[in-house]
């Protein structure tokens, strides 16, 4: 990730909109081309990081762990390390992720019904 400069008109700008308009704050947490995707797959239950890479091969092992730490950081997914070795790390949905389901149940079953008009 890169460093912000917190007085820069753009960072004020977002930060002026995250607070007016919840749906760019939810965007904000969501958005991007895998948060979505990796919520989507953990509403199935917990999963580890390999099990994670196989459900969304095209994703590369930095862009899933830098996604995964910033739905860490938004509170939206739980990272739990058991102390055993090799360490066993399982990431699942907080308690604000799960309420998520069915957002993201309605946002598939769009894609699917437009998708197909798109296509066909």
């Amino acid at each position: 990730m890169y460093a912000v400069k917190e007085s820069s008109t753009n960072h004020a700008n977002k930060q002026g909109e995250l607070s007016k308009c919840p749906v760019t704050f939810t965007l904000d947490r969501i958005g991007g081309r895998w948060k979505a995707l990796i919520l989507y797959h953990l509403i199935a239950g917990p999963q580890r990081y390999g099990a994670l890479k196989k459900l969304i091969p095209a994703i590369t092992e930095k862009m899933l762990i830098q996604q995964l730490k910033e739905l860490e950081a938004d509170t939206l997914v739980h990272r739990e390390v058991k102390p055993v070795v090799p360490p066993h790390v399982t990431y699942s949905l907080t308690p604000a992720g799960t309420e998520l389901a069915p957002v993201m149940q309605a946002m598939a079953n769009w894609g699917l019904k437009y998708a197909a008009v798109e296509v066909g």
